[in-house]
């Protein structure tokens, strides 16, 4: 027999658009289904309580109907009803670099993430990520991002494992070179890529295996610039025609202040 699925459950709201002069289509993620298509009747009425639960990055609590026709906006996807929402905690919308980085976040998840597949673990992740995103775009932040991207990647299957040769699936060595390659996964390192010790890897696995986001980010925090080159080749790698806007949009605004 089929379980029900919750009527009131976790979320975050990853996008939201234009349904009707007095009504949104939410992208939620939520923790007991994934990504959800939510119609949310009245929520752009002046006096609607809904307009301030219903912002990004903010943990929210709601309340949902029974699936209903597809949206033609949204692609056909099946969409439910929002009967209520409330804020259950949290921080407050980010500023700053902070913000383009949250924006970065849900649109890996709107792009990698099929809908109503759930991932508990990377809802909390995901929950853990925010408070660490900083205005300045500080190192404490970049580790933040390179531990998401991690987490992200092995939750979706897509990340070797880092403690072994992926050709030989042999240990590594702890002092030997090693390149993280999109096709190949573990391999040794071509000249100018990215590279680190094996003793590096090693570390960044056992703290993806202890679940902790905590431990992830101090592994990613020594080794900040051979890290992001490498998750963001693989990150490409996975969304072929699909580019990031966020991080365009980021790289225009750098480009503009310097």
């Amino acid at each position: 027999m089929k379980s029900r699925s919750p009527s009131v459950q976790q979320a975050f709201v990853l996008h939201h658009y234009d349904w009707s002069e007095s009504s949104l289509i939410l992208d939620l993620f939520t923790r007991e289904q994934g990504r959800l298509a939510v119609v949310a009747k009245g929520a752009k009425r002046p006096y609607s309580q809904l307009r301030a639960v219903l912002l990004p990055f903010q943990r929210i609590q709601v309340s949902l109907s029974k699936p209903s026709k597809s949206a033609p906006e949204d692609g056909g996807a099946e969409v439910v009803g929002l009967r209520g929402a409330e804020w259950v905690g949290g921080s407050t919308l980010p500023a700053g670099a902070a913000l383009f980085s949250g924006y970065y976040l849900n649109e890996l998840l709107l792009k990698l993430l099929a809908r109503q597949d759930p991932h508990p673990h990377l809802f909390e992740a995901y929950a853990d990520t925010l408070p660490h995103l900083h205005a300045n775009e500080d190192a404490q932040s970049q580790a933040a991002l390179r531990a998401f991207e991690l987490r992200l990647l092995r939750e979706l299957g897509l990340l070797p494992d880092l403690s072994l040769s992926t050709v030989t699936q042999a240990p590594l060595h702890p002092d030997r070179r090693y390149a993280l390659n999109a096709e190949a996964g573990v391999v040794a390192p071509v000249a100018d890529a990215a590279s680190f010790s094996g003793h590096e890897l090693v570390h960044l696995q056992a703290a993806l295996l202890h679940g902790s986001m905590a431990a992830l980010r101090h592994a990613c925090a020594g080794i900040l610039p051979a890290l992001r080159s490498s998750l963001r080749s693989l990150l490409h790698y996975h969304l072929g025609q699909r580019p990031l806007r966020t991080r365009q949009v980021m790289l225009d605004l750098q480009k503009l202040s310097d």
